[in-house]
């Protein structure tokens, strides 16, 4: 996999957060306030597709998309996760701040200088809206009712030839890294977030992507989104009935 060298990682940055300062100014002129769009935080089990999916989802509906490399790289470098987190005014800092320390109060987690950073980027991200979040635990730091939570699964099978086939490798070969990343997320998720990233209820939508081709899961993605997005403007549902 490319990695992002640390001129380009500077270059992203640095456009996107000119991105947000335009958005920002062209609501100002029309003296619109400053109400972000929902994001999407996407998990996915390795060899689901997940990544190509994102990137029809960000094409079709007009969103930024954050890779997790990416996002991995700011947290890591202190002077660039500063930069992404100066781009927020006070007031979207403390509500940034509040989710966070109410993320760490419930979840009893003390955080470390990668897990401070990467909360404040995600959070920041999340802040500024429109986004398409990949993995490194969005969907525990960014609040719900701002975020539509979505995870792609695929029987283990059909996810090691994808991987054969995407990254011409034999089996063997395939099987070894989709075992060794589902490891990782694991205990990524584990050590910084104490839950099981598994648990279908830490999502709005579980898609199986094994009999499914990436344009129809998008679509299907789409859809619910749509849904999701009315029900949000209408408030709070109503409790069901049992």
């Amino acid at each position: 996999m490319q990695r992002t060298t640390s001129r380009s990682l500077d270059q992203i940055v640095g456009d996107q957060i000119a991105k947000w300062q335009q958005q920002r100014a062209a609501e100002k002129k029309k003296a619109v306030a400053h109400h972000p769009d929902p994001c999407i935080s996407i998990s996915r089990d390795p060899g689901s597709g997940g990544i190509q999916i994102a990137r029809i989802l960000a094409k079709e509906l007009g969103m930024d998309l954050i890779g997790v490399q990416i996002i991995q790289q700011i947290a890591e470098r202190a002077d660039v996760s500063e930069k992404v987190i100066s781009s927020l005014d006070e007031k979207e800092v403390r509500l940034r701040d509040f989710w966070l320390s109410s993320l760490f109060r419930t979840r009893h987690i003390w955080p470390d200088e990668y897990l401070d950073y990467l909360t404040k980027v995600i959070g920041t991200i999340g802040k500024q809206g429109n986004a398409i979040v990949m993995g490194r635990g969005g969907q525990f730091i960014l609040p719900p009712e701002e975020t539509f939570r979505v995870r792609f699964i695929a029987p283990r099978e059909i996810r090691i030839r994808n991987v054969m086939r995407d990254s011409n490798t034999d089996f063997e070969t395939s099987e070894r890294y989709v075992y060794k990343t589902e490891a990782d997320r694991n205990a990524f998720h584990c050590k910084y977030f104490c839950d099981d990233w598994k648990d279908p209820l830490h999502y709005d939508l579980v898609v199986n992507t094994g009999c499914m081709g990436a344009e129809a899961t998008a679509a299907s993605v789409q859809a619910v989104f749509k849904i999701w997005k009315e029900l949000r403007n209408q408030g709070p549902s109503k409790t069901l009935e049992k």
